[in-house]
């Protein structure tokens, strides 16, 4: 595949990593302009286990990243020594990353995603130690999305490496056994999204269809 971008994403980027976690990649790439016009489109996405890579074609990457799509969207914010691919294409992307954002899709997609954590803490069942685990997983991820989300609607800018991950860790424990008290958290984000925030209304989408056409032109066919 033609991948333009790919880097190590998830609790590695984060600094949550701890001795057993899994290394996760993410990344685009564009598949061959001419496989679009066939009777079947290229596949969007692929994803594997072994290792743990997810890569989506470049229009879909395009697409989630307008819709504030959190784990898109990280992919042209990490720390330099993250990336493993990048090409010249990779980079004119990340030139663009700012033009992705807009205040209602940031806040509709942070605090949703946030919000399905909440969720599966409350539900799950207190009396399984078994769970417990899971729940400061879910529990840090909730952190994690409020934080980025908040940063992102005030500053424009996402934080991709937390800077007090212990903290951040301390919260997943204490949410995971006090799923309610994670609740003061959510509200203050929406009180926070609500004040006005530095992002447009509406992303600009001019920047990635131009993108995506100079994608398409490199990947066609030689003349």
């Amino acid at each position: 595949m033609n991948v333009l971008l790919s880097g190590i994403v998830g609790s590695t980027a984060y600094g949550l990593a701890h001795p057993g976690s899994d290394l996760d990649r993410l990344g685009l790439f564009a598949a061959p302009t001419v496989s679009f016009h066939g009777l079947h489109r290229p596949a969007e996405s692929h994803v594997t286990t072994s290792p743990d890579r997810t890569l989506h074609e470049a229009a879909k990457w395009c697409r989630l990243a307008l819709n504030g799509n959190p784990t898109a969207t990280e992919l042209v914010w990490l720390p330099e020594e993250s990336y493993e691919v990048r090409t010249p294409l990779g980079e004119e992307l990340i030139g663009l990353r700012e033009t992705f954002l807009s205040g209602p899709a940031v806040r509709r997609a942070y605090l949703g995603y946030a919000d399905q954590q909440f969720r599966k803490l409350t539900a799950r069942d207190r009396t399984d130690p078994a769970g417990r685990a899971r729940a400061a997983k879910h529990a840090r991820h909730l952190v994690r999305l409020v934080r980025q989300g908040v940063t992102l609607h005030e500053t424009g800018r996402l934080e991709i490496r937390l800077p007090d991950p212990e903290h951040v860790r301390a919260l997943g424990e204490r949410y995971a056994d006090r799923p309610e008290e994670a609740a003061t958290l959510l509200a203050d984000a929406a009180t926070r999204f609500d004040r006005p925030g530095v992002l447009p209304a509406a992303a600009d989408e001019r920047p990635a269809e131009a993108w995506l056409h100079r994608v398409r032109t490199a990947h066609l066919p030689p003349a």
